[in-house]
C-alpha cells in the first residue's frame, strides 16, 4: 500500500521486485528483461524520472544527515557484469559525498580471516545520519564461499564446525544480524540485479570487443559462468533465508539498465521517505543564539 508521501506509480513499480517473506521463494520466476511493461520507447521517460529520482534522494538525504538518527545500508549482489558499479554511480549521483560511503569487499585480507565472518563487514556499517553502500557484502559468505567450498579451508574455522549445516547457520545468523542492526536504526534494502546468463555474455564480448572497456575483463569471469546454476541456487536459498518487512531484498531486472536505475532509486526513496525525516527543530534557545550570531555579524 502506497503511503502518503508514495506516490502509487513509484509503489506499483517497485512492489512486483520488493521480497518480504522468503519462504517459497523462486528465481526463475523472475524475469531478467522485464521492464514493467514499459518498452524502450519510454526510456526517455525512465530517464526523466530517474533524474527526479536522484534529485529527491539528494534532498532526503541532507535531511538525513541534519537528523542525525537513522543510518541507512544498501546490499548490492549480483553476478559479474550485472551492473552493480554503473547503478550505483548513476542512482548517487545527486548525494553529497559527506553523507555517504562505499565498500567494495574483495577477497579477505590475512587480518579479516583471523576473525569472523561478519567482522570486516561490522566495521564498514554506516554511522547513524548517512548512507553505507556495500557493494558485494557479507553475502559473499553463503555465495561464492559455497560455490567454491575449497575456499572454507583459508578460514582457519575448526573443523568440526564445518558441518552440512553450516550454509543455514551463516544464513540464519545473517538474518540475526540484521535484524539487531535495524531494531538498532539501520534501514536495510538489498538489490540482487537479476542478468540473464545470455546478458551476461553480451557484456562480456562487449568488454572484450571495445578497447576502452578491455580493463573490465577478467579472465575468471568466464571460468565462473560454469558455475552458474549453482550460483543460481545459493541466491535463491540466500534469498528465501533472510528476505524481511524489515531487510527486504529487491530482485531487479536487469538486462536493461535503465530499468534497472529506475527501481533502484525508487525503492531508495520510497525507503527513506517512510522515515518522514525532517530538519532539526529550532526552538527558542537556539533561535536566540541565531540571532545573536547575525547582530555580531552585522556590527562588524
Amino acid at each position: 500500500m502506497a503511503t502518503k508521501k508514495t506516490p502509487d506509480c513509484v509503489e506499483n513499480l517497485i512492489e512486483p521486485y520488493r521480497i518480504t517473506k522468503g519462504k517459497g521463494f523462486r528465481l526463475e520466476r523472475f524475469d531478467p528483461a522485464d521492464t514493467h511493461r514499459l518498452g524502450s520507447e519510454h526510456k526517455p521517460q525512465a530517464k526523466l524520472l530517474l533524474e527526479q529520482g536522484v534529485a529527491r534522494l539528494a534532498d532526503l538525504q541532507d535531511k538525513l544527515y541534519a537528523q542525525n538518527q537513522w543510518s541507512v545500508l544498501l546490499v548490492f549482489q549480483a553476478m559479474d557484469a550485472a551492473g552493480k558499479d554503473s547503478t550505483i554511480e548513476h542512482v548517487m549521483s545527486g548525494v553529497n559525498p559527506q553523507g555517504c560511503q562505499v565498500y567494495s569487499f574483495k577477497q579477505p585480507s590475512a587480518e579479516e580471516l583471523d576473525h569472523d565472518f561478519l567482522w570486516r563487514s561490522t566495521k564498514c556499517l554506516p554511522e547513524r545520519g548517512r548512507i553505507g553502500i556495500f557493494n558485494r557484502s557479507y553475502y559473499e559468505e553463503v555465495l561464492v564461499v559455497r560455490v567454491h567450498q575449497e575456499i572454507l579451508r583459508s578460514q582457519k574455522l575448526p573443523p568440526k564446525l564445518i558441518t552440512k549445516r553450516i550454509w543455514d547457520e551463516r544464513l540464519e545468523d545473517i538474518a540475526a544480524f540484521e535484524r539487531y542492526l535495524v531494531r538498532n536504526g539501520t534501514v536495510i534494502l538489498k538489490f540482487y540485479l537479476n542478468v540473464s546468463r545470455d546478458e551476461q555474455k553480451r557484456r562480456f564480448l562487449e568488454r572484450l570487443d571495445e578497447p576502452d572497456k578491455n580493463w573490465k575483463f577478467q579472465p575468471g569471469d568466464v571460468t565462473e559462468r560454469l558455475h552458474w546454476d549453482e550460483y543460481m541456487l545459493a541466491y535463491q536459498e540466500a534469498i528465501r533465508a533472510t528476505a524481511t518487512k524489515h531487510a527486504p531484498w529487491f530482485v531487479v531486472p536487469a538486462d536493461n539498465k535503465w530499468f534497472t536505475r529506475l527501481v533502484v532509486a525508487a525503492a531508495i526513496v520510497d525507503a527513506l521517505q517512510r522515515l518522514d525525516l525532517a530538519l532539526p527543530p529550532v526552538d527558542a534557545t537556539r533561535r536566540k543564539e541565531l540571532m545573536a550570531a547575525r547582530k555580531l555579524l552585522m556590527r562588524e
